[in-house]
């Protein structure tokens, strides 16, 4: 029995290094999003959206304001980004990944800071 209690503790011990490791590789994964949605040079995505409880400044307002993020899937967030025109053909957003704006890594990062916006 006692065997058994540490199996389950050195488990249970591991599990939460993971989820700390990859909390603190998500977190830097969001600042990479950030960077890229508040930079004109790169997706630029504050020239048309205004993000809830986010500061930026002067976002536009073509586009959506952008909220509850947080409760999308990922893979429809990555979606949106790399071909709007998939879901909505009259889209005015760039198709950032069909059109080799962002890279695969770029759009990831992006989807990480879209989730936390609620």
């Amino acid at each position: 029995m006692a065997d058994k209690k540490r199996v389950l503790v050195s488990a249970l011990i591991g599990g939460l290094l993971t989820v700390a490791v990859s909390a603190g590789g998500n977190a830097d994964l969001v600042k990479q999003g950030e960077k890229i949605f508040n930079t004109k040079k790169i997706g630029n995505c504050l020239a048309c959206h205004d993000a809830n409880g986010k500061k930026i400044n002067n976002p536009g307002n073509l586009g959506p304001k952008l909220q509850g993020l947080s409760a999308w899937p990922a893979e429809a967030l990555y979606a949106k980004v790399y071909d709007p025109y998939q879901g909505n053909p009259i889209s005015a957003m760039p198709a950032f990944g069909k059109n080799g704006v962002l890279d695969d890594a770029q759009i990831k990062a992006v989807v990480a800071y879209l989730k936390t916006i609620k």
